[in-house]
């Protein structure tokens, strides 16, 4: 396992230098073994494990290919691991985005145009207007992606969108079962909406926490009743 790991080093070397680029095809599995050291069947597990993290795209017949390394990519494989701390494990998913939605929120408030301002009230109204709360939860959903994305960072957004994925169903079951809950939503809507409109960034980032933290709270004391 060790000469693999040495592998991957030399091949994240390659890319970190700039020696190889995003789209950019690697050596020919020969000459890459030989320069680095390792034999051709190290060289393929270590290909095999980069390829998994989405860091190496191999195409049948072509070569091996560094993939585009954007973050929305690279983070694909965070879906994974989400989906693997579903249920049970649900409040802990929520305890990050309390951390990093509040922050990104914050963000948001600092860089935030009058372009996106109105397309972020667009998606409240929707959400507002939702019938069912399979459909809040969805537009509830948009309404957070777009205010990461104002933030201006992909990889939150990347990492954000999985977690708010994750716990759609603690969501929509709260919907259904707190009393109160599709109201307090969309008054605490209205408060981020509010703080990202005025600029007021301390005040974006206490809505934003106030906000994930009710959830958090009713699902752990959902799951201490259960």
């Amino acid at each position: 396992m060790a000469v693999t790991d040495d592998a991957i080093v030399a091949i994240k070397a390659m890319i970190v230098s700039g020696e190889l680029h995003p789209g950019d095809r690697l050596p020919n599995e020969v000459d890459l073994a030989t320069r680095i050291g390792v034999s051709r069947n190290s060289l393929r597990e270590a290909v095999r494990a980069l390829t998994l993290l989405r860091i190496l795209d191999p195409r049948q017949g072509v070569g091996t290919y560094v993939t585009s390394l954007e973050p929305g990519v690279l983070l694909e494989t965070l879906s994974f691991v989400v989906d693997l701390h579903r249920g049970d494990r649900a409040p802990q998913l929520l305890e990050i985005r309390r951390i990093l939605e509040p922050a990104a929120t914050a963000m948001a408030a600092r860089a935030i145009d009058r372009d996106r301002l109105a397309g972020l009230h667009q998606t409240m109204l929707r959400v507002e207007a939702a019938a069912q709360i399979e459909e809040l939860v969805a537009a509830d959903s948009a309404f957070h992606h777009e205010i990461a994305e104002a933030a201006g960072n992909p990889a939150m957004v990347a990492i954000l969108d999985n977690l708010v994925s994750a716990i759609a169903r603690a969501r929509i079951w709260r919907g259904i079962t707190e009393s109160g809950a599709t109201a307090r939503t969309l008054t605490e809507h209205r408060a981020i909406y509010d703080a990202l409109a005025a600029g007021h960034y301390a005040i974006a980032h206490a809505a934003a926490a106030a906000h994930v933290g009710g959830v958090e709270l009713w699902l752990r004391q959902a799951a201490a009743t259960q």
